[in-house]
């Protein structure tokens, strides 16, 4: 059941309305040095970002941000900062996912398809490094083997790129929401918002609604029925 709320979620994703502040090819133009230090201290910078999600208040923190099945039975509330520590040392590919789910949830943001191709290079490009070193190990051909070894190398500098361009478009999306970009910070949600799963429709806290969202009349000048009323 819990699988199938998080399918239901994901789908949910692809109907957000707004958009990253800078999509993943752009990360590098418009921020290099945060994306220079995500790419060589990437469980760092994911720890320093998702507290920052969390508005540096870790009593708010859960494993994998509530999406992972282990979150919330980690002991996370005794000792959050060291739960979120282990998190993003063996688990930096979640944690990194994780913040950006909740990222999305929180400013109802959908990934664009030029993202969704970079990402899906990403883990295709593994499935076949994988694939490849396991013919090798049952062929045993040096050749098959060295290609292997390449594909792996490969797949491993793209997985390390992509994740700090990732990191690196979160960390602009929060000077976004933190007033970097503009004259006003936004407010700390309450609480029970950070809990996202549960949440059909999430808030669309600080950005506008899409153009056409609301299309309500006019008011009526004094003395005149509201419009679409007979009179």
């Amino acid at each position: 059941m819990a699988s199938q709320d998080h399918l239901d979620k994901m789908q949910l994703r692809q109907n957000y309305r707004n958009l990253w502040h800078t999509d993943l090819m752009r990360t590098m133009q418009n921020d290099p040095p945060h994306c220079c230090l995500s790419f060589w201290c990437g469980p760092c910078v994911s720890y320093m970002l998702r507290k920052r999600a969390l508005y540096n208040d870790m009593s708010r923190y859960v494993c994998c941000a509530g999406y992972m099945p282990c979150s919330g039975s980690c002991g996370e509330s005794r000792c959050p900062e060291f739960c979120l520590a282990t998190e993003v040392f063996l688990c930096f590919g979640n944690s990194v996912a994780s913040t950006r789910f909740l990222l999305q949830d929180e400013f109802n943001i959908q990934t664009t398809q030029c993202d969704n191709c970079i990402i899906g290079f990403m883990f295709c490009l593994q499935q076949v490094a994988c694939i490849f070193s396991i013919i090798a190990m049952i062929i045993g051909s040096g050749e098959i083997q060295e290609a292997a070894q390449l594909l792996s190398c490969l797949a491993n500098m793209v997985y390390c790129t992509v994740c700090a361009c990732m990191q690196t478009q979160h960390k602009l999306e929060m000077d976004k929401r933190d007033g970097k970009f503009g004259p006003q910070p936004m407010a700390v949600p309450p609480f029970q918002q950070m809990s996202r799963i549960d949440q059909p429709y999430p808030p669309t806290v600080g950005y506008p609604p899409a153009y056409g969202q609301y299309n309500y009349p006019p008011p009526a000048p004094a003395g005149y029925p509201p419009v679409g009323y007979p009179k």
